[in-house]
């Protein structure tokens, strides 16, 4: 705080320098011995709320962790964070290899954050089944967008299970518009059933594709498109341009053949050039076009609540699922069972009974 301000009455002034105290608590590292003391879940839910980005990423690693300890941790933040949740517009953006994701979403967030909003990049990054190690290079990818104090890029690794990477990034979702992100991208890989997972938890689903390449009609799944809310035929530049049109031209009679997604949206085809910057403020005028036709006739709201619904019976099955296989008895019988169904001894359904009986004799 700058100057001296003061009051009618003389004896009453803020001098120089000093400053209102944050509410997260200050010893956030260990300076003796060189690394972070544990925060509390106060520390936690006010770094968050005060956009804090090291306590936020520090809370989403909580949400990805494997250990029971740091996912109750995670869950209690995430209550505790829930009023201030609920105030962005979720855009999940997928296309195939090599489309250009990572230079279109740079465009358009560079763009969004000189409107004033406050973006979260959140993309789910392809996990070696092998080696487990991900590619995790979209901040190197994104470097001015990576740079900007309203941007925040968070990769999450997949680690081999879509469902598990599904429920974690729902969860950071609610963590970064708690710490104020209007503005939420979920990046999918392009390939492989990430596009349905990631639509389930968005408001709008953009996909991106290329002109020239040979897939204008069958070389993306019918099952994608028919979950769009816009194309875009990216790279609509140079020679280029007229196949982007041709394409474009082909995309819109093929969406004809479709069945509507919404009676409230036709789904537009635009012409991009991320690279030049050229479409882009079009492109982020159809969201918020959308945004305001979907409010207006309720269709926004109803989405949303029918994925809170459907997120919660998903997680009540995961969970089943994860009591189930932990049952100690359970465990000590599955190997020879599946070897028995396995050799054809007995039947699924029969394996299925005998797995069944024993977790309801002994839980």
């Amino acid at each position: 705080m700058s100057g001296k301000i003061k009051n009618n009455d003389s004896s009453l002034s803020v001098n120089d320098g000093v400053d209102q105290q944050s509410s997260i608590n200050p010893n956030l590292v260990d300076h003796s011995k060189g690394r972070r003391t544990s925060l509390s879940l106060d520390d936690y839910v006010a770094g968050i709320k005060e956009g804090n980005r090291s306590i936020l990423s520090r809370a989403i690693t909580l949400i990805e962790s494997t250990k029971s300890s740091d996912r109750d941790l995670a869950q209690d933040i995430i209550e505790r964070c829930l009023p201030d949740t609920g105030n962005s517009i979720r855009v999940g953006i997928t296309g195939v290899p090599g489309v250009g994701k990572s230079t279109f979403i740079e465009a358009l967030g560079n763009h969004i954050i000189k409107k004033g909003n406050k973006l979260a990049v959140l993309a789910i990054d392809p996990s070696s089944t092998r080696t487990k190690g991900s590619i995790l290079g979209d901040k190197t990818r994104m470097e001015t967008l990576a740079t900007n104090d309203n941007a925040y890029i968070r990769p999450s690794p997949t680690a081999g299970s879509l469902g598990g990477v599904a429920r974690k990034t729902r969860e950071t979702i609610y963590l970064c518009e708690a710490a104020g992100y209007d503005t939420i991208f979920i990046e999918t890989v392009g390939v492989g059933q990430s596009e349905t997972a990631v639509h389930s938890m968005v408001d709008f689903f953009l996909l991106l594709m290329l002109a020239g390449a040979g897939d204008e009609l069958q070389g993306i799944k019918r099952g994608v498109m028919e979950i769009a809310d816009l194309i875009i035929i990216n790279k609509a530049e140079g020679d280029n341009r007229s196949r982007a049109e041709l394409a474009r031209r082909q995309y819109l009679n093929a969406l004809h053949l479709l069945a509507p997604k919404s009676k409230n949206w036709q789904v537009p085809v635009l012409l991009c050039s991320a690279l030049q910057n050229e479409g882009i403020e079009e492109t982020w005028e159809k969201v918020l076009d959308f945004q305001e036709v979907m409010r207006k006739s309720g269709e926004f709201d109803a989405r949303r609540r029918l994925q809170n619904s459907d997120w919660m019976w998903t997680l009540l099955q995961e969970d089943l699922k994860q009591l189930f296989l932990n049952n100690h008895r359970v465990a000590a019988l599955l190997p020879q069972v599946q070897e028995a169904v396995a050799s054809g001894a007995t039947t699924p359904g029969a394996a299925v009974r005998r797995l069944l009986e024993a977790f309801k004799k002994y839980s």
